[in-house]
């Protein structure tokens, strides 16, 4: 057998793309490698990505000493989860809905998730806050994880997911008696977890990052999330100790770096069902 070429078109594409995972991991590689080392090593004139002293653990210790580290992340846990729960329960139903059934306004439905993709979450900020502040409903879970109820991005997904599921499975939940709720929570739900997969993965990443809103609407430290927890951390405790302030991003991006990967399949396999692959 003659040998594969060495510039063969699969090794381009392989070359091409372990290129740009290297780009993206660059960022975490030399995060890491600044949580690893002391002030001292981090400011020296020699610039290296292995650390000459191991001073992880030191730092670690003193980002869970200087702030409520497990709160904040309790924090976070608590708000995406709120957010994904009820963004899910809104999202299918109406998502199910346009895709399956037939009735007059569901074109303008469709027409209206269209331009609620257009809308930056920005542009509602103000008024919310006008409302939640009348309210007294600052300083909240609630004023967290309220206005991201509804997910225009969540209703497209689900719409273009359900499209691709045979219209004969409905049709024979329908012939056992099944009504629609029922057909949503037995039939459609079992069958969609692919998409939900995907979609709390986009949910729970932009909201545990999430910087805008709760700077906005939180002033209390015991109610803020792992960014703002971190903002504070830098701005009160840290200084220009940036071995402990790469350590506190550890372990705030840690989370979402496990849940990816034990959420990849069902990740990769949303994304492709649901036709939003590049």
């Amino acid at each position: 057998m003659r040998p594969a070429p060495l510039f063969s078109l699969r090794n381009l594409r392989l070359a091409v793309l372990s290129a740009g995972a290297l780009l993206f991991l660059a960022p975490y590689i030399w995060m890491l490698s600044t949580a690893a080392k002391s002030r001292e090593e981090i400011f020296s004139s020699s610039l290296s990505l292995w650390p000459q002293h191991w001073a992880l653990w030191e730092n670690l210790a003193k980002t869970f000493s200087r702030v409520p580290m497990l709160q904040l992340l309790l924090n976070g846990v608590i708000v995406c989860a709120l957010i994904l729960a009820a963004q899910v329960i809104v999202a299918i139903p109406c998502a199910y809905a346009m895709a399956k059934l037939k009735f007059r306004a569901a074109q303008i439905m469709m027409t209206m998730v269209m331009l609620g993709l257009l809308i930056p979450v920005h542009t509602t900020a103000l008024p919310i806050y006008v409302v939640l502040t009348k309210a007294g409903l600052l300083n909240s879970y609630f004023a967290l994880s309220a206005p991201f109820f509804i997910s225009v991005f969540g209703i497209f997904l689900f719409l273009q997911f359900f499209r691709a599921m045979p219209d004969d499975l409905i049709s024979a939940a329908r012939l056992d008696g099944m009504s629609e709720t029922s057909i949503i929570a037995r039939v459609i739900v079992p069958n969609a977890w692919p998409a939900i997969t995907a979609f709390a993965i986009f949910s729970v990443v932009a909201h545990w990052n999430d910087l805008f809103w709760p700077l906005i609407v939180i002033t209390a430290p015991d109610k803020a999330t792992p960014p703002l927890g971190l903002l504070f951390f830098r701005a009160a405790e840290a200084g220009d100790d940036y071995g402990a302030l790469m350590a506190a991003t550890l372990v705030i991006t840690l989370p979402l770096v496990l849940a990816f990967l034990l959420a990849q399949r069902r990740f990769i396999e949303g994304i492709t069902l649901t036709g939003l692959k590049g």
